[in-house]
């Protein structure tokens, strides 16, 4: 969908370019407003200029991400981040308290202005100007870390291999090529630990002095208020953490035991985690990036055709960012590839109002779901895209990551549908399955090991790196798997720097939590009243984008915002169950 026509911004306006932008903020800053229509076309001018600086972020920050090794895609992102962000924060600032001062003497209330007003009003709260250059330092910080992991390479059988492409080593039913895999991502980890470290203590460090200067005691704080998190707090984060210790580690560590006796181990090592139980090959579902996304399309389009035609949208999955096509680039970059940053992730571009998702496949079952989750990141952009203003576009995380997960388990019975992943192919479609639904589960340890230990980080900032490390095996052996580190234990120590959201997104992953908890929940729901009313409440909630307070989003799907003991208990058990439906 092309831009709404605007004469406030035109088509054509170069938000990289501050002198083109200053103008606009300043012509917002100025202008009467004296009723509440004047205020609301405001309001949608505002809402324009903000997506096209949205959208000139998201392009470079793609460059970027794509080719980490291309020294000018980089440096433009280096260059923006250093000169345009710091020079908008304080007009956006200045943005904020006339809104928030305009609402309230033209009566902008009731229920479509109320998250909004509520939003701004915490903006104004933490804004401080000295922060600016702060937070500038510590985005160029994420981009050297990126920059550090998108490096990571390792010669393997006389090729070279990204870290991603590792991973179909770790599936192999030969138990000493796992091992040497695995031994040889942990080492090529290792060589890169002191500037992680680093990195992050400074990212501490600057993120301590944010907090203070905006008046709180720990960081903490300061960033649940950031992240608008009106409707829970760390204490609930804490239940949390206590209901995945008491209820679900125990769980995965049963599952753990049972893989180390069906591979006939007195020991159970990480390089054993991932292999088939069985002994069986492991799982191919596609073969690179265009036929990730034809199968991906068949799946949806036996789920829900709705949800095929918007993936459709998005291209065939063959093309890749590059110098060339970097400022109108495909809406799909896939595949893994030398020089490309780690992890996956959907950027919906704001102004032009298309979705762009990242990956690095390298044709394991794991990318499928990688593409799936990103897939329901792309579909919760596009169910809001006729959402006038920006805000509303973008839901709180928490429940954008409903709209990720849920896919994972709901296209579940259709990845053996014709033409998607397991045509043919029942064994391997059971195998995907039972995979799919454990790690739903045994994800969940995991977050709670990031969250607590972000907590941790922040409420004890001057910590030194040995009390970091300490810490971090206090969590291990708290929430982790059940597995044996004996003779590994300089690997294990370093475990966290892996985890790219305690670099780029700080206390950004309880999100995990609460949202796998909501997408169990609607997938418990197609299991009981059909698949058709589970997809349905979710592109009802999903349209919502982020017009209404969390707990209401969670409510439009069908689903309690409530991710303590008792409806954890409750899902472990419904999962146990599911499971011996299914054949090993």
């Amino acid at each position: 969908m092309p831009a709404i026509p605007t004469d406030f911004v035109s088509a054509d306006l170069d938000a990289t370019d501050f002198s083109q932008l200053e103008p606009l903020f300043s012509s917002l800053l100025e202008r009467p407003v004296n009723s509440k229509d004047e205020l609301e076309s405001w309001l949608l001018d505002r809402s324009e200029l903000e997506a096209s600086c949205s959208e000139a972020m998201a392009l470079l920050y793609i460059a970027m991400t794509c080719n980490t090794d291309d020294e000018a895609a980089s440096g433009a992102y280096a260059k923006y981040i250093e000169d345009v962000p710091p020079k908008i924060k304080p007009l956006s600032f200045e943005l904020d308290k006339r809104q928030k001062h305009l609402a309230q003497e033209l009566g902008l209330s009731g229920e479509r202005y109320e998250v909004i007003n509520r939003d701004t009003a915490a903006d104004v709260d933490l804004f401080r100007e000295e922060n600016v250059p702060i937070e500038t330092e510590i985005a160029k910080l994420d981009q050297k870390y990126d920059t550090i992991c998108g490096a990571m390479t390792v010669n393997f059988e006389g090729e070279e291999k990204t870290l991603p492409q590792m991973g179909v080593y770790f599936e192999s039913t030969d138990r000493d090529i796992r091992e040497k895999a695995w031994r040889a991502v942990s080492e090529r980890r290792l060589q890169d630990v002191e500037p992680i470290n680093e990195i992050y203590d400074e990212m501490v460090a600057k993120r301590e002095t944010l907090a203070k200067n905006a008046g709180f005691d720990s960081y903490t704080g300061f960033e649940f208020k950031s992240k608008h998190r009106f409707d829970y707090t760390p204490e609930h984060c804490f239940a949390f953490h206590e209901a995945c210790e008491k209820i679900v580690a125990p769980f995965a560590r049963r599952l753990d035991d049972e893989r180390r006796q069906k591979l006939g181990l007195n020991v159970l090592s990480p390089w054993d985690m991932a292999v088939d139980e069985k002994g069986r090959a492991p799982l191919t579902p596609f073969d690179g990036g265009a036929d990730l996304v034809s199968k991906t399309n068949a799946a949806f389009m036996s789920l829900d055709p709705r949800l095929a035609e918007m993936l459709s949208q998005l291209g065939d999955g063959a093309g890749r960012v590059t110098a060339e096509n970097m400022k109108n680039p495909p809406l799909l970059d896939l595949d893994s590839r030398v020089g490309k940053a780690p992890g996956g992730y959907q950027y919906m571009r704001d102004r032009s109002r298309k979705p762009f998702i990242f990956m690095n496949a390298a044709g394991l079952h794991r990318d499928l779901e990688t593409m799936v989750h990103e897939a329901g990141h792309a579909f919760h952009s596009m169910l809001c895209i006729d959402e006038p203003l920006l805000h509303y576009r973008h839901s709180p995380i928490e429940f954008a990551e409903v709209a990720s997960m849920s896919m994972e388990l709901l296209t579940m019975p259709h990845w053996g549908s014709a033409g998607s992943f397991y045509d043919g192919k029942p064994e391997d479609h059971a195998r995907a399955m039972r995979r799919q639904i454990e790690s739903s589960i045994t994800l969940l340890p995991w977050i709670a090991t990031i969250d607590a230990f972000q907590h941790w980080v922040y409420a004890n900032p001057a910590h030194s790196r040995d009390d970091r490390t300490a810490q971090w095996i206090e969590l291990d052996k708290r929430f982790g798997r059940g597995f044996s580190w004996e003779g590994l234990e300089k690997f294990r120590d370093s475990g966290w720097q892996k985890q790219g959201h305690l670099f780029g997104s700080p206390f950004y992953y309880i999100e995990y939590g609460i949202a796998q908890l909501g997408a169990l929940g609607l997938w418990i729901r197609s299991l009981e009243e059909g698949p058709a009313v589970a997809i349905d409440a979710y592109i009802k909630a999903l349209s919502l984008g982020g017009s209404r307070p969390l707990p209401e989003l969670f409510h439009a799907a069908g689903l309690d915002f409530d991710f303590g003991p008792a409806v954890v208990e409750r899902l472990v058990e419904r999962v146990e169950s599911e499971l011996a439906k299914l054949p090993e």
